[in-house]
């Protein structure tokens, strides 16, 4: 049996972090597509670095001419997220970056895999194992190390934004090494923060004196002691963040993504992928799917898994786990899933109302454990599925 007392560790980056700026990047081209078109297909990769930015990958849009002529907007996009995320340094500004498109029509083999058809249901647009997970460890049924750590520079980044502290800079990661007691959190044994700093003469002690009440108030009061060690840019000058100092590509924080490494990870990404790539949407489903089996007191903990095949509708498999919580068997679990939701990816983008411009948003500070937005935004955050589970029972 897994200890119940142990200390546990995630990460997150700010939305300057080299690789979150591709990720924002490629889920506003993501965007800009759905909005001409709610099921546009849409696989697009971002790569930046010092004064340039590349993008690649495959889009589709039914309307041929309209393809051709949206290809003009995604300077413009590009450019956009650049500026939102505050980047105006003289190697990564952008006004003066280079970008360049290299986006192409989506491959005719993977459409009509993917298509659906006289005889065939739509399918999967690969094959692939997803992931989704929730505990009652905190209010957002997420593990508190990770939601956590995205707490902190979410709030890093309101201030920096508001101006009210504008001698930080986009490029931000935090850490937290959290205590475990019985299996619940009770504090932390570290805090790890690493920030872009504006002001060339900043010491490590100076930034520190900026992000240290921002963070204890984000932070619950208790969880805060003298034995608590903190690294506040303990490498000394952090001025050349983002692009500039360190090249970033799309989905290569995929763990900072999901749940900090507290669960498993199928290795699919998520940014720039329209919802018929079930890397993205099977995964929003399963996280969906296992906050609603612990918020229905089905769990206090649950792991739960997908499989399929390309061009396939349905799963190939439905695992649970509930680590020992479950107030029903994990066997008759994955039943009622089946029965309460069409898992297949139509099926999942119309339930969770997934051909909408609602990516964006999700390209920093992770994609679950944050609240369900008016417009449909992080829908698969919802917890309406209660009833349909236990009713299914």
């Amino acid at each position: 049996m897994k200890s119940q007392n142990y200390v546990f560790t995630s990460e997150s980056v700010s939305e300057g972090h080299p690789d979150k700026v591709c990720d924002r990047i490629s889920d506003a081209v993501l965007d800009a597509f759905i909005e001409q078109e709610p099921e546009a297909r849409v696989a697009c990769e971002t790569f930046a670095t010092t004064n340039r930015v590349v993008i690649g990958g495959e889009v589709g849009l039914s309307d041929k001419a309209k393809l051709s002529e949206f290809m003009g907007r995604i300077d413009q996009i590009a450019r956009a997220c650049v500026k939102d995320i505050g980047y105006e340094q003289h190697k990564f500004h952008h006004e003066t970056i280079e970008v360049t498109n290299l986006l192409h029509e989506q491959s005719a083999h993977i459409a009509q895999g993917v298509d659906a058809s006289e005889n065939k249901d739509e399918g999967a647009g690969d094959q692939g194992i997803m992931f989704g997970y929730a505990t009652k460890e905190t209010e957002d049924l997420m593990p508190a190390p990770i939601q956590y750590s995205h707490a902190i520079l979410r709030r890093l980044a309101e201030v920096r934004k508001s101006g009210k502290e504008p001698a930080l800079g986009p490029d931000a990661k935090s850490q937290l090494s959290v205590a475990y007691e019985n299996g619940l959190p009770v504090g932390l044994t570290s805090i790890v923060l690493s920030t872009q700093h504006l002001d060339e003469t900043m010491t490590s002690d100076d930034v520190r004196a900026v992000v240290e009440p921002y963070i204890r108030e984000t932070l619950p009061d208790e969880w805060i002691s003298a034995d608590t060690q903190w690294h506040v840019n303990p490498t000394g000058k952090f001025v050349i963040g983002g692009p500039d100092g360190d090249a970033g590509l799309t989905g290569r924080k995929i763990i900072v993504d999901t749940y900090g490494g507290a669960a498993p990870h199928g290795g699919g990404a998520f940014s720039g992928k329209d919802p018929t790539k079930v890397d993205r949407s099977a995964a929003y489903a399963a996280r969906y799917l296992a906050k609603n089996i612990v918020a229905g007191g089905l769990a206090e903990k649950c792991t739960l898994q997908l499989s399929y095949a390309i061009g396939v509708s349905q799963p190939l498999s439905i695992y649970i786990d509930t680590f020992g919580t479950g107030t029903v068997k994990s066997d008759i679990i994955a039943k009622a899933v089946a029965r309460s939701m069409d898992l297949s990816p139509r099926g999942i983008r119309e339930h969770l109302k997934l051909n909408k411009p609602i990516y964006q948003r999700t390209a920093a500070y992770g994609h679950f454990g944050r609240a369900p937005d008016k417009d449909g935004g992080f829908s698969w955050e919802k917890t309406d599925l209660v009833d349909s589970l236990t009713s299914a029972l």
